[in-house]
């Protein structure tokens, strides 16, 4: 619910001197086109203009407002225009940088997809993607290559089966990850897969909040390894039991990455599962009305939360918003591993085996997509889920069956047992397509991990190695244990601008949460990188106490042995 007038009042006692655009400060005004635009139009009635005008009359004829705003609120980015490099990223317009085909986000809430709804996905990327598709670490299927004239039939495709792109972008709330073990895991606290359900059916696609300050990244789970990172997320409810031993939710709120990296706080209340979808909506409304609308690049809830503070935020949540008092609870149990992947062979609560497997920095295709659809329904599973840190499961596999599915996905070169350089390289979509990014990621996590397979077959450490194409992290560098931000460095050799890499060390979650360390100069060219990861790897080995992490280590190592 809005906030009182009285509660109104007593907040503009504290206005800021400097107005953030703030609704509930009564900074009511757009203070930047973006702002302008989602107030001359809410984002989501672009959908009839797409099926109506655009699908029909094809990209031109498409308002540059939709184009480069709107469409995102159905999960449509224009893709970069192939040819342009790295140094002209910031250089050049918007509309030079983009191409006539778009990126699509295909919605996956929990990770949770039938092989019903998998083969549409892979059907639709044959179809009308060119065989591309990526899974990200929001649990989304990202595709490629797609046309205006085709989102129609896309749509009509993924709604048959219950799947949809609404709001997987756009300054809205996004895709809710959630375990992929949820409901079969012996060790989870809570079986969160209800109260996802419950916050997409109640508030996604919704009016109330299609017009937020910037994008809204909610995590629901009660895995015991914590595998959707709550720490990073803009809202996170946590499994935990409750004082009357009845199991619940702990509330974090304010996490987030990019040039401004923040840990979510944790509120210290205990959210009954029956209240969940309430108290997320009361997080999103304050974020709706108190975040900062003035410059997009502090618009995130994590410089609210930093700047209240979690006490304050707890009392305008509930006093506000909620109109009631939220207990006080018991913090997670945190897991020291590094691990939160769930690949492998397991056993399930119900007797039966889940069996996770990791593609190549998540790229797939749809071709291997239908494939694993296949390989699933052909091995009694109607269960496949996507997961925060781009791999695949499949659930629901009997005993006498499992050989014969591990055998068939390392086949298709699904690596079930995978070294820890395949099961533990991430990189986002990269200069291939993102408008954003400076240098190429894919491609290059692909090979880093052929070559460190060739260079360090027998490497027994887990080690994290994030690669993004630019600051923003959505490959998530800063908590990696190497973190590899892509910028132009100059080569040493010919003293020319070449795609390269600054390097974080020694990031992570759970009970070492910290931010990886930046040593002043500490970069890679893109062509050294194999050679620097080795030798930093290396110096670890040689190095490190008994059962030191690398994070430690790079924590107390001389700058020269990080060099």
């Amino acid at each position: 619910m809005p906030p009182t007038s009285a509660s109104t009042g007593a907040a503009a006692s504290r206005r800021p001197r400097r107005g953030e655009g703030q609704w509930a400060l009564g900074y009511r005004e757009p203070l930047n086109k973006n702002e302008e635009n989602k107030k001359n139009d809410d984002g989501l009635n672009v959908r009839r203009r797409i099926i109506d005008i655009y699908a029909k009359a094809g990209f031109d004829s498409i308002d540059p407002a939709d184009l480069r705003g709107r469409l995102r609120w159905y999960g449509l980015y224009t893709q970069r225009a192939p040819g342009i490099d790295g140094g002209k990223t910031a250089v050049l317009e918007p509309e030079e940088l983009d191409d006539r085909y778009f990126m699509l986000r295909v919605r996956i809430d929990g990770g949770q997809l039938s092989v019903a709804q998998l083969r549409a996905v892979a059907e639709i990327s044959t179809a009308y993607g060119r065989d591309t598709a990526d899974i990200t670490d929001r649990q989304n299927v990202q595709l490629h290559w797609v046309r205006i004239e085709d989102v129609p039939a896309i749509w009509e495709k993924l709604e048959a089966v219950g799947l949809s792109t609404t709001e997987a972008c756009g300054d809205t709330p996004r895709v809710i990850l959630g375990c992929p073990l949820a409901g079969i895991a012996d060790d989870e606290v809570i079986d969160a897969t209800p109260e996802i359900q419950r916050v997409h059916d109640d508030h996604i696609g919704s009016p109330l909040f299609s017009n937020l300050p910037r994008k809204f990244k909610t995590s629901i789970a009660g895995c015991s390894v914590h595998c959707t990172n709550h720490e990073i997320n803009d809202v996170a409810f946590v499994g935990v039991t409750g004082p009357d031993g009845a199991p619940g939710y702990d509330l974090f709120v304010g996490g987030g990455l990019s040039t401004n990296p923040m840990f979510a706080q944790r509120l210290g209340t205990f959210v009954r599962p029956d209240q969940l979808s309430e108290v997320w909506a009361g997080v999103c409304s304050v974020f709706r009305d108190y975040g900062y609308r003035r410059l997009r690049h502090r618009a995130r809830i994590k410089f609210l939360v930093k700047d209240w503070g979690a006490a304050k935020f707890r009392e305008v949540l509930e006093k506000d918003y909620l109109g009631y008092a939220l207990p006080d609870g018991p913090a997670p149990e945190l897991d020291p591993g590094t691990r939160r992947d769930h690949v492998g062979v397991h056993r399930q609560r119900d007797g039966r085996n889940y069996v996770g497997f990791a593609p190549r920095v998540g790229r797939v295709s749809g071709t291997k997509l239908a494939r694993i659809a296949d390989l699933a329904e052909a091995h009694g599973s109607d269960r496949v889920r996507t997961t925060a840190d781009q791999k695949l499961v499949v659930l629901d596999v009997a005993d006498d069956r499992v050989d014969s599915l591990v055998d068939a996905l390392e086949a298709e070169d699904l690596q079930v047992r995978p070294s820890t350089f395949r099961r533990q390289t991430m990189a986002c979509t990269g200069i291939e397509y993102c408008k954003l990014a400076i240098v190429e990621t894919k491609a290059r996590g692909i090979s880093l991990i052929d070559e460190l397979e060739r260079r360090l077959p027998d490497f027994p450490e887990p080690i994290t190695v994030n690669i993004n194409g630019c600051p923003n992290s959505c490959a998530r560098i800063q908590v990696a244990d190497i973190g590899l931000k892509g910028q132009l460095v100059t080569d040493r050799g010919t003293g020319e601008q070449v795609e390269g890499f600054q390097v974080h060390l020694g990031g992570g979650m759970g009970l070492n949460a910290g931010f990886g360390r930046k040593v002043r100069g500490l970069k890679t060219t893109a062509a050294e990188l194999p050679d620097y990861v080795e030798r930093v790897l290396r110096r670890f080995l040689e190095q490190k106490a008994d059962g030191e992490a690398f994070a430690q280590w790079a924590a107390r190592a001389a700058e020269a042995d990080l060099a």
